[in-house]
């Protein structure tokens, strides 16, 4: 194996403390959210922080699959990463769904490539029979 690129971030104080990168570009306060109805919040949390992550990721996922396949230009596409903390019979777990608009693709093809870049997604293959990740393909109406 060989390391391209390592990254790292150091939290103090848990879900109510603060976190930074490395490099200073992340410098955030942490706190868990009061509800999903909340927008008043000026905190992150790790799962948006994680949202943020894998839709990044993903996306490079979708472009990289869709380059090999000679897919041609993605155009304005997006990934939406929704990160549900959960509390079930086992405790407390986290759920990915991944909404993704790609306008130049018909569903097929959108289908097909989304289902491919799920399996080449570091973030995807780190989360496999981890975590229930849930994969949607938004078209224009």
């Amino acid at each position: 194996m060989t390391t391209v690129f390592e990254s790292s971030a150091t939290n103090k104080g848990g879900r109510n403390g603060h976190v930074t990168s490395e490099s200073g570009l992340i410098d955030l306060d942490c706190k868990m959210p009061k509800s999903n109805k909340d927008k008043s919040d000026t905190h992150t949390n790790p799962e948006e922080l994680f949202a943020a992550a894998y839709s990044t990721c993903f996306g490079g996922a979708l472009e990289h699959v869709a380059k090999e396949q000679d897919l041609g230009d993605l155009g304005d596409f997006s990934v939406t990463a929704t990160i549900g903390f959960v509390i079930d019979e086992d405790g407390v777990i986290i759920e990915a769904t991944l909404d993704c608009y790609l306008p130049t693709l018909d569903k097929e093809a959108g289908e097909n490539l989304i289902n491919d870049a799920h399996e080449i997604c570091p973030y995807s293959r780190a989360t496999r029979d981890n975590i229930d990740v849930t994969l949607n393909l938004l078209v224009d109406a």
